[in-house]
């Protein structure tokens, strides 16, 4: 008789699909986050609400450091354009936040009119003022570069007397609300400049909770030579390491980033390689977005649930009557023990739990007849939310990943990112197994004449010598046998088991190249192959 019911229940529970990882973002947190977060005033205590276009925006960077670091220099490297209110100098020139974002034409959009602007993500900042939004700006320009990523560029962090100017509104906890929401956080250092100022290391501090984003560049390392450099690089790791109290070492960039001479051009191949490595950092953000997101949002789901855990707890112990001002400096008091106990309750990790001494300030401004008891159907759908609905947008991220790549919209093009990779000025160009690619004559031959004085050495038999015979030679460069395995068949053309006077000189060389460092190539390009073997090759 009501068979209906029970057919509609059923309907009921099928999942839901969404359209992309973005819009399950957006549709999981409007529905099962938000109203935990509105019902437990998390909003007053860490973060605003999230709004569509946090979920939208396109992969952001934030540059940090102090003054006259290279921050916006090595914004202008990135895009090789000056971008609308850029301004560089030995002195603080920088002394606003500017977005750099992509637009149909160049100019500036002020503060004020940038956090009334719905489709950008910047609503929440106007909670800061006057003060600060009239150092806020963002900077619009055409540049392929942008169409990937967005830049933040920051006022340089002041040291010495200047940090006790009052700058008019709360830096620190802006650099937070930006760290929360970027992609990745690029600390900035001169090699001529390491000390990190009390500013500085506030702002570090209040960085720590994203480990994860944080890249360090030391830059204008050019300035200094070789033997300086590695003391620089030392005492820069001694800095870093009493400030992020961490065992783990944050990856540094060694370089200098603008279009001028280099000083020192000893160390030009290491700037190089970790601009290469630094570049292929950056390229991975658009690729890697949709995980990002959904990463920070399980992080504030589970902050979120902790919340509601304090929250409650804080008003079960509060007395109905009497006595209530007296009580609460007693539970703010003893919030290290309330979280030890919701911690043994609830099986939560200590590292899920807010910083205390924040929680501690933050309730003193809170009226604690307010709060609300625990819901746990709230709960719950938080729980079915990581459990089950945050899975199924796991499992998209491939599918949407291979869209990427097959329109290669998940690659930064333009700018320095493109710059010299088609010329012979780019990284391992004409360099290593790269040499002699485009020449008419056969790189190999240049040593031939020493190389076939080996082989004769060896006795070959019909111009050939054994496996034996080539290995009793090849080991004395003391390489490892699997890389030595790698020599061989890439110099065994034929796949006869042997090698001929051409196939040996070619294993001789490969041997020489990964004596001065370089790698060995994967398949053997064109321009090694011997001439006389470029059948079997094809």
């Amino acid at each position: 008789m009501f068979s209906w019911l029970g057919r509609d229940s059923s309907r009921k529970k099928e999942p839901e699909v969404f359209a992309s990882v973005a819009d399950g973002l957006k549709k999981l947190y409007r529905q099962k986050m938000l109203p935990l977060e509105e019902f437990y005033k998390f909003h007053d205590f860490h973060s605003p609400p999230l709004d569509d276009p946090d979920f939208d925006a396109k992969p952001m960077i934030l540059l940090i450091g102090q003054y006259s670091t290279g921050k916006t220099t090595f914004i202008r490297y990135l895009l090789e354009q000056d971008f609308p209110g850029l301004r560089i100098g030995p002195e603080p020139t920088t002394d606003r936040f500017i977005v750099v974002m992509t637009g149909d034409t160049e100019g500036v959009v002020p503060g004020n009119a940038l956090v009334v602007d719905p489709k950008k993500q910047f609503r929440p900042l106007s909670k800061f003022g006057n003060a600060f939004l009239n150092r806020f700006q963002c900077s619009q320009l055409p540049n392929e570069v942008l169409e990937s990523i967005s830049i933040v560029d920051t006022p340089g962090i002041l040291s010495g007397e200047k940090q006790r100017i009052d700058r008019g509104y709360n830096f620190a906890e802006i650099i937070e609300w930006f760290a929360e929401r970027v992609d990745r956080i690029i600390l900035l250092f001169d090699a001529h400049k390491l000390d990190i100022s009390d500013e500085f290391r506030r702002v570090i501090e209040g960085i720590r909770g994203y480990d994860d984003k944080i890249r360090i560049v030391l830059n204008k390392a050019d300035m200094v030579d070789h033997q300086q450099l590695m003391r620089v690089y030392g005492a820069l790791m001694w800095s870093l390491g009493k400030v992020f109290n961490t065992p783990e070492v944050v990856r540094v960039y060694i370089g200098s980033f603008w279009d001028s001479p280099l000083h020192f051009d000893a160390n030009r191949k290491l700037f190089e390689l970790e601009e290469q490595d630094l570049f292929k950092d950056i390229q991975s953000l658009p690729r890697n977005a949709a995980l990002r997101k959904l990463n920070d949002l399980i992080k504030r789901a589970r902050l979120a649930k902790v919340h509601a855990y304090i929250i409650s707890h804080l008003k079960k112990e509060m007395p109905s009557m009497f006595g209530k001002d007296s009580r609460k400096k007693e539970l703010i008091a003893k919030l290290g023990d309330i979280f030890a106990e919701i911690q043994r309750e609830q099986q939560i990790s200590p590292g899920d739990f807010p910083d205390i001494h924040r929680m501690q300030e933050q309730l003193q401004h809170q009226d604690f007849t307010k709060f609300n008891l625990l819901k746990p159907k709230l709960l719950e759908s938080i729980d079915k939310m990581l459990a089950e609905d945050i899975a199924r947008l796991m499992s998209q991220i491939p599918h949407e990943e291979e869209k990427r790549n097959d329109t290669t919209s998940g690659v930064i093009k333009g700018g320095a990112f493109e710059g010299c990779n088609e010329s012979p000025f780019g990284i391992g160009k004409l360099e290593g197994a790269d040499k002699g690619r485009g020449e008419d004559e056969w790189i190999v031959g240049r040593d031939r004449y020493k190389y076939d004085e080996i082989f004769q050495s060896l006795g070959p038999i019909n111009g050939k010598v054994t496996g034996a015979s080539a290995k009793s030679e090849l080991v004395k460069s003391k390489l490892p046998n699997s890389i030595l395995g790698k020599i061989w068949k890439l110099s065994d053309i034929d796949r006869d088991g042997m090698l001929d006077a051409d196939e040996f000189a070619l294993a001789m060389h490969l041997v020489g190249l990964k004596l001065e460092g370089h790698e060995l190539p994967v398949e053997l390009p064109s321009h090694l192959v011997p001439p006389g073997k470029q059948t079997f090759s094809s």
